[in-house]
């Protein structure tokens, strides 16, 4: 069974809102101002929770305290949790790519380094969950992306066969994960990370969900 896998983060949906304001709650618990701009950080924010917490600690001038940046994590989680998809939204024709590639006959499933319990929640209050055969998150299993484990152990999970699959994602990290599986990788091109994903020497760049159906079938059949 051929199986087409998604990022989560910065390829199916733009969350960079919220994640942000999420970690500015942290900034405010240190009784700091907002040190992160919903606009300006979008690519960090999609980048996780820790990389969020250290560049608004280097603004601070505090960048090498890992222990408050491991303190505030589990507090961004929750403050996360709480406001999970207030400006969340999903990619122009995202949904409607997923449902082409299920009807098509492809298993489609979701790999991502969120924490899975979010990335469940976050799915279900866009109401799109049940879309996709399988979802793994950063504590699925023991390990995550890049180790291609992760990738495989999604497809598997979905029904389909590591070998007949590809990722869609939109960083350095989802290229790597392919690549170390052996399979192809599709970056987008539209988001926070847009402009520098061709650097990264993908497989195929789409600029919109449109563009996905022929490529995977040029890809993987």
């Amino acid at each position: 069974m051929r199986t087409v896998v998604f990022d989560l983060d910065g390829t199916l949906a733009d969350t960079s809102g919220d994640l942000i304001a999420a970690a500015n709650v942290c900034f405010a618990h240190m009784g700091a101002r907002d040190l992160l701009d919903p606009v300006a950080d979008a690519g960090v924010a999609l980048r996780g929770g820790r990389a969020m917490l250290r560049l608004g600690m280097t603004r601070l001038g505090r960048a090498e305290d890992t222990a408050e940046i491991d303190r505030h994590y589990p507090i961004l989680l929750e403050a996360y949790a709480d406001a999970i998809a207030v400006h969340t939204t999903l990619y122009p024709g995202a949904m409607t790519a997923v449902d082409r590639l299920s009807g098509d006959g492809y298993r489609v499933a979701i790999c991502t380094n969120k924490p899975e319990r979010l990335a469940c929640m976050l799915m279900e209050r866009l109401g799109v969950l049940d879309a996709f055969a399988a979802l793994t998150g950063a504590d699925t299993l023991a390990v995550r992306k890049p180790d291609p484990e992760h990738l495989r152990e999604t497809v598997r999970r979905a029904g389909g066969d590591p070998v007949r699959s590809l990722l869609v994602g939109d960083t350095a990290t989802d290229r790597d994960t392919a690549r170390a599986a052996g399979v192809p990788s599709v970056l987008v091109g539209f988001g926070p990370n847009g402009g520098s994903v061709a650097d990264l020497g993908p497989e195929a760049i789409i600029g919109h969900y449109d563009e996905l159906r022929d490529v995977v079938t040029r890809l993987i059949g």
